[in-house]
């Protein structure tokens, strides 16, 4: 299976492509059931792998890490992987870009945030100059095979925001990103701004952006939605309550044959469907064999301008 191809051919679909954002295996394995794309959340990924807010704190080994554990117990799902700003350098981020790929990523999604950054849905972010930032752009993308790389401002001011989302409409990138959209109609126009540009619209619980369903995305031509924090929300929630629960039963478990819920059995059963010897992965346009999609890459030379 080529997972670059294979996203694309997702997103050039005429509704809009959702990508369910998962910040685990467990919650991967849950969200696998009902979506066949995942979102590797920046956000959720600080929370549960360092227990710290999104704003700068993953090493690039730990996700690049994670992202090999995904595809191993899901070779059939789409897997868009937030790298935040390439952590910093230009060239970590194509070397993260190639290990991504090789790993079996189907995209990227690269910011123009400078540090300190923030969650897009965050206030006080800051970005690099224009240029500074489609240097490392065009620098990532010169070192990916085949994989999708989306193109992500975080420019707040208006027509800041209307000239970087014309700019990287004019770059390879295969899709672009304005995140934090504030309304729909600066969806109307950041789509205008990007023209046949294939866009990417984020959802977070609590942001700055409305809250629209697939079908009004779709009717505003957005191609792609992710969904960053959904399942660690969930969870969020729902292990307060259980634990509130366990509290009030003064530590007696409840009892999963009257009320329903998973116990070992479930959870067991579950996570066998992980195991990757029970794996077989479905051909169908634009895929390959899964072995093919894991088989390294032709090493590109990857030349970064000389100042003078």
């Amino acid at each position: 299976m080529r997972y670059g191809p294979a996203l694309r051919e997702a997103v050039a679909s005429p509704r809009t492509t959702p990508l369910i954002g998962i910040y685990d295996m467990y919650s991967a394995s849950i969200a696998a059931q009902h979506y066949n794309g995942f979102f590797v959340s920046g956000f959720g990924f600080a929370a549960s792998h360092y227990g710290l807010p999104d704003i700068g704190f993953i090493a690039w080994p730990d996700m690049v890490a994670f992202a090999e554990r995904l595809r191993l117990a899901f070779p059939g799902h789409h897997m868009l992987v937030d790298i935040d700003d390439g952590y910093v350098d230009p060239e970590v981020a194509c070397h993260v870009v190639q290990r991504l790929e090789r790993a079996g990523a189907s995209g990227v999604i690269l910011e123009d945030q400078k540090r300190p950054r923030r969650c897009g849905h965050a206030d006080g972010k800051l970005v690099l100059p224009l240029e500074e930032y489609l240097e490392k752009l065009e620098l990532v993308l010169s070192s990916r095979r085949d994989m999708l790389v989306v193109a992500r401002t975080d420019a707040t001011e208006e027509s800041e925001i209307v000239r970087r989302a014309a700019a990287l409409a004019e770059t390879d990138a295969d899709v672009v990103l304005v995140d934090g959209v504030r309304s729909v109609d600066w969806i109307r126009k950041i789509r205008k701004v990007v023209g046949d540009k294939p866009l990417l619209f984020n959802q977070i619980a609590g942001g700055k952006s409305p809250r629209l369903s697939l079908t009004e995305l779709s009717e505003l031509g957005v191609d792609v939605a992710i969904y960053s924090t959904p399942c660690l929300f969930a969870a969020h929630g729902a292990i307060d309550g259980a634990l509130v629960d366990l509290k009030m039963a003064d530590g007696r478990l409840p009892d999963t044959r009257e009320t329903g819920a998973i116990g070992v059995r479930g959870s067991t059963e579950l996570l066998e469907k992980n195991i990757s010897r029970h794996h077989e992965v479905p051909e169908a346009g634009g895929m390959r064999e899964n072995r093919e999609a894991l088989e390294v890459p032709e090493a590109r030379e990857v030349r970064r301008p000389v100042s003078v």
